[in-house]
């Protein structure tokens, strides 16, 4: 803003310029920021900021952010972690199954939703649920449990 335009040139001549002559203006009268929380503002901090301070819940020390994660897959999907002519190799040979590797994917829950072509596959994974598993046998499969 240009100063021309500022609130000050019209106060030129006025002694306080509008801030009162008896509670001066100064830099920061109340302390600066949160300052006076719990003390001289705390009419304010109670009545728009209740529960501001002290603490809630337990502490947990050593917390691992990523000690519960275990991304899944389903079973639907089973068959897209190997390409399409494995696929069509293992149709035609009925003797052996494919291994899918979950684990080596990246995932390490297999869930049951969908459907699972009929044709048998050695699933490798850390965790199975239980339609999953009965999914897995129905189709002529076997659930291998790794750490």
């Amino acid at each position: 803003m240009t100063t021309r335009f500022k609130k000050n040139r019209g106060l030129r001549g006025h002694v306080s310029a509008g801030r009162g002559r008896i509670g001066k203006h100064r830099k920061h009268p109340g302390g600066c920021g949160n300052a006076g929380g719990q003390h001289h503002h705390r009419i304010n901090f109670d009545k728009y900021h209740p529960g501001y301070f002290g603490k809630v819940g337990m502490r947990n020390f050593h917390l691992i952010k990523h000690g519960k994660v275990c991304p899944t897959i389903n079973v639907e999907r089973l068959w897209s972690l190997v390409s399409e002519q494995t696929r069509q190799y293992y149709k035609e040979k009925t003797d052996k199954a494919p291994v899918i590797d979950v684990m080596k994917a990246g995932y390490m829950k297999v869930l049951g939703k969908g459907q699972l072509p009929e044709q048998p596959v050695i699933v490798k994974a850390r965790y199975f649920t239980k339609e999953a598993e009965e999914k897995i046998k129905a189709a002529g499969g076997v659930c291998v449990l790794c750490a």
